[in-house]
Formats: C-alpha cells, sequence, structure tokens
C-alpha cells in the first residue's frame, strides 16, 4: 500500500506562492495518474489537478493558469506549484493517486498540508 505524506504548506498573504510537495512511501512509477485535492474549511473535498503518467494535466478552472502540478517518478514525488495565491485557495492540501478514468482516488489518504492566505 502506499503511503503519502504532504508538506510545503504555510501562511502566506494574497499574491505570494508555495510549492507543495508529496513524497510516497512506494513507488509511483506505475500509477498512471496523480492528483491534488484540497478541502476548504466547512466544504468538501474537491479535485485540483491531475497529472498522468505522460505528464499531460488537468485542471479545475479556478487554479488554472495559477497552479502547476509535477511529478517525478524516479523519487516518488509529485508536486504543486501554487503562484498567485488567493484567500479562497486557503484550505487543506492532499495528494493521491487518480484514476482518471473512474474519477476516483487510489489510496488511503495522508494528514495534507495547511495553506492559509491572508487578505
Amino acid at each position: 500500500q502506499v503511503r503519502l505524506v504532504e508538506s510545503g504548506g504555510g501562511l502566506v498573504q494574497t499574491g505570494e506562492s508555495l510549492t507543495l510537495s508529496c513524497a510516497s512511501s512506494g513507488s509511483i512509477f506505475s500509477v498512471r495518474g496523480m492528483a491534488w485535492f484540497r478541502r476548504a474549511p466547512g466544504q468538501q473535498r474537491e479535485l485540483v489537478a491531475t497529472i498522468n503518467n505522460s505528464g499531460g494535466t488537468t485542471y479545475i478552472d479556478a487554479v488554472k493558469g495559477r497552479f502547476t502540478i509535477s511529478r517525478d517518478n524516479d523519487k516518488g514525488m509529485v508536486y504543486l506549484q501554487a503562484d498567485s495565491l488567493k484567500p479562497d485557495d486557503t484550505a487543506v492540501y492532499y495528494c493521491n493517486g487518480y484514476s482518471i478514468q473512474a474519477h476516483i482516488p487510489l489510496f488511503s489518504w495522508g494528514q495534507g498540508t495547511q495553506v492559509t492566505v491572508s487578505s
């Protein structure tokens, strides 16, 4: 079973940037899809960005042009570069494997990393 550990969150001001990292305990080389999710206070967890094994990416409209997802299969890492952050981006961010066909996460959730954006 793959274990996931997110890091890199913090408290920033509007317009600043953060780089979130996700380390996996096992190889993600064979995992075709990886994704970042987030859960804002009082909200359900939502999908933010996906990346397939060929490097193809998708983003929700709210972060398109500001966030960039990437992966390093050799290191078992997934990253989310979050630029031009807004207060609406405040949430706990999680990574997970993702079935692009079935639209479901693949592994148990990690603890996530808190991102707080002040106005």
